[in-house]
């Protein structure tokens, strides 16, 4: 039936034929009740919440949170027969094979920047068996690139932080030799050349680190599952001064201490804010960088010249990847100022 051009008598009708108005009072009677407690949970906290940051909430005497997950793949080979100016360490999820070789064929192929040695490397959980036999395995994948790391916890969202603690632990038991170390996440574009160039540049202290800078930042109380985090794993109001989890750069003798902080520190969902954490603890401010347009927390639109200046941005396909590569990289008489 169409309703298009029925009259006020008609709808009248229809509306008393169709809806039972009693019922829909208590509807949007129930809605408003809805927006009023979800206003009044994001607003008023059912917790005490701590205005004032006491890192050393998190800090145990003991290393009881020591990380005893056993390296299945970790390329160890790779520090002891180069001597890396910079080592990338991408986290990856064992199915995303094709952004793997995306990076591989991009920003990760190349090996030397100036004389300087660049390793590029991937950090893996373990992840259910793949159902497709034609599918390559993460094992023929570390014997035909070399380039896996991988311990044996569960590979989740919220076992990030295990993967970050690999990270440091990697670094500092088995490329302590490297100058530098980024950590990185796999949507994320990185200019190799131009990180290399501002790294040669700096007169770094051994407890440099930066990247995007996040400082006071709320903790979220909300229901967007994603971001939410528990008062019993986070009781404060804001979270440390951190950087952005897209990817961070820091001198490899600050990765020995972090890695020690965090036997002390209980792990929490949020990698990026974890690391914050033992920074803090540790007395290390993150260097913030004078030029805002190196690391970049969300996607922007191509630009050569942008893309040419930055160190990293967030947000990119592996199609995207390839393109961006081939146009920075393509010989041009393209002036950027």
């Amino acid at each position: 039936m169409c309703l298009c051009w029925a009259s006020p008598l008609t709808w009248t009708t229809l509306i008393k034929r169709h809806v039972n108005l009693p019922n829909l009072k208590v509807f949007f009677g129930l809605s408003l009740a809805s927006v009023i407690f979800t206003a009044w949970y994001m607003v008023v906290p059912s917790h005490n919440v701590a205005e004032y940051n006491n890192w050393m909430y998190f800090y145990d005497y003991e290393p009881i949170h020591k990380q005893d997950f056993l390296f299945t793949l970790r390329e160890r080979s790779k520090c002891e027969d180069n001597n890396p100016f910079l080592i990338i360490l991408v986290t990856s999820r064992p199915t995303d094979v094709r952004v793997r070789q995306a990076i591989r064929v991009t920003w990760g192929s190349q090996r030397s920047w100036w004389g300087n040695q660049v390793l590029t490397l991937f950090l893996l959980g373990k992840g259910a068996e793949s159902d497709d036999p034609a599918s390559l395995s993460i094992e023929d994948e570390s014997i035909l690139y070399g380039d896996i790391i991988q311990q044996d916890f569960i590979d989740t969202y919220n076992n990030l932080s295990l993967k970050t603690i690999m990270a440091f632990r990697w670094v500092t038991e088995f490329c302590s030799s490297a100058k530098y170390v980024m950590k990185a996440d796999s949507d994320v574009f990185i200019n190799t050349g131009n990180l290399v160039k501002f790294l040669l540049n700096l007169n770094a202290s051994e407890n440099f680190i930066t990247g995007y800078p996040l400082v006071n930042s709320f903790s979220y109380r909300g229901f967007y599952k994603k971001t939410y985090i528990s008062y019993t794993e986070y009781p404060f109001r804001r979270y440390p001064p951190y950087l952005s989890g897209l990817g961070y750069v820091f001198d490899t003798r600050l990765a020995a201490k972090v890695y020690k902080m965090m036997a002390h520190v209980k792990p929490i969902k949020f990698e990026d804010v974890y690391v914050g954490i033992c920074l803090n603890i540790l007395g290390v401010n993150i260097s913030i960088a004078e030029d805002k347009e190196l690391f970049y927390l969300y996607r922007i639109g191509f630009d050569v010249c942008k893309f040419k200046h930055l160190i990293a941005v967030h947000g990119v396909s592996p199609q995207e990847m390839v393109f961006f590569w081939q146009e920075i990289t393509r010989e041009t008489s393209l002036l950027c100022q």
